[in-house]
C-alpha cells in the first residue's frame, strides 16, 4: 500500500532498491502455496474487530497476520503464512510518533520529562495491558509450545501481547489510515497518562527510591542477594533493599535488575504509605 507521494517523484526507484536487496540479503522467492482463510477464520476476526475495535477491516487478513506469532509460521512448513514483525515495525513507529506528538503538543515540559513519561507510556507492560483490555489474547496464533506454556516466562509472555498490540496499530494504519491508528492509541494507552502521573510510575523506580531514601532518612539504599535458584537459562533471583538498618522491600525476578527493581517499587511503596500517615 502505498499513499500519498510518489517515490519517483523524489528519484526514488523501489524496484532497483529490491533488486539489489534481494541480492545482498539473498532473498529467495518463496514458491509455497500462500496460507488459505476459511470463511469461518475470517468471520470470527472480523466479528471480534466489530465488536472491540469498532469498525470493520476493508482487509480483515492484515488483522490476523498482526495477531500471528513467529512461532506459529515455524509450524507449517508446507505453506506460507506471514507472521506480525512487519506490521510490529510499522505499528511501533506510530505509536511513537502519536504519543510524542500528543506530549509535546499538550505539556510544556522538557526533553528530560517527557522522555521518561513516553518510556512509560509505551513500555512493555503497558501496552500489553492495553492488550489485555482490547481482549484479542486468546486470538492470538501461537506455536502449541507457546500455547501450552512450555516456554512460560512471563517477560516472554507479555513480550508476545506487547507485539501484538505494536502490529495491531500497523494494522489499523494500513487498513483505516493514521487518524484511525491515532485514536486507537488515544483510547488505549494516552487516556492512562492521568492515572501514570499520579501514581508516579513514570519514574526509575531505584533513581527514586534514592532520591527518597536520601531526602527522609540521608541515607543510599544497598542491594543483597538473598536467593538465587534454578537453572542458568532461568534463574529466579531474590533480593532486599536495605536503607540503613532496616530492610524495606524485597522482590525476585529472573534477572538481578528485575528483582531489585521490584524491591525499589516495594520500598517505595513504604515511603508513600509513611508520608500519607504524617498526613492523617
Amino acid at each position: 500500500m502505498n499513499e500519498g507521494l510518489d517515490p519517483k517523484e523524489f528519484g526514488i526507484s523501489i524496484e532497483e532498491i529490491d533488486k539489489k536487496a534481494d541480492i545482498l540479503l539473498e532473498n529467495k522467492e518463496d514458491k509455497r502455496p500462500p496460507e488459505h482463510f476459511t470463511r469461518d477464520t475470517l468471520d470470527k476476526y472480523q466479528e471480534f474487530a466489530k465488536e472491540h475495535l469498532g469498525f470493520e477491516f476493508h482487509d480483515i487478513t492484515l488483522f490476523i497476520t498482526a495477531l500471528t506469532h513467529r512461532s506459529y509460521v515455524n509450524e507449517y512448513k508446507k505453506i506460507h503464512i506471514e507472521h506480525n514483525e512487519r506490521l510490529e515495525f510499522l505499528g511501533d513507529a506510530i505509536l511513537e510518533l502519536v504519543t510524542s506528538d500528543f506530549l509535546y503538543r499538550n505539556f510544556n515540559e522538557p526533553e528530560g520529562i517527557m522522555t521518561p513519561w513516553r518510556s512509560a507510556l509505551v513500555r512493555t507492560e503497558s501496552i500489553a495491558e492495553a492488550s489485555e483490555e482490547i481482549g484479542y489474547v486468546d486470538l492470538i496464533r501461537l506455536s502449541k509450545g507457546e500455547r501450552s506454556g512450555k516456554n512460560d516466562h512471563e517477560r516472554a509472555r507479555l513480550s508476545i501481547i506487547a507485539d501484538c498490540f505494536e502490529a495491531v496499530t500497523g494494522a489499523i494504519y494500513m487498513d483505516q489510515g493514521y487518524e484511525a491508528a491515532k485514536r486507537h492509541i488515544y483510547k488505549y494507552i494516552l487516556s492512562k497518562m492521568g492515572k501514570m502521573v499520579e501514581e508516579e510510575t513514570w519514574r526509575d523506580p531505584k533513581s527514586y527510591l534514592q532520591e527518597l531514601s536520601q531526602k527522609i532518612d540521608g541515607v543510599i539504599p544497598t542491594y543483597r542477594t538473598v536467593k538465587d535458584e534454578g537453572p542458568d537459562h532461568f534463574k529466579t533471583y531474590e533480593i532486599v533493599v536495605q536503607i540503613g538498618d532496616s530492610i524495606r522491600g524485597k522482590g525476585t525476578g529472573h534477572s538481578k535488575q528485575e528483582a531489585q527493581t521490584m524491591a525499589a517499587k516495594e520500598a517505595i511503596s513504604y515511603y508513600k504509605a509513611l508520608k500519607e500517615a504524617k498526613k492523617a
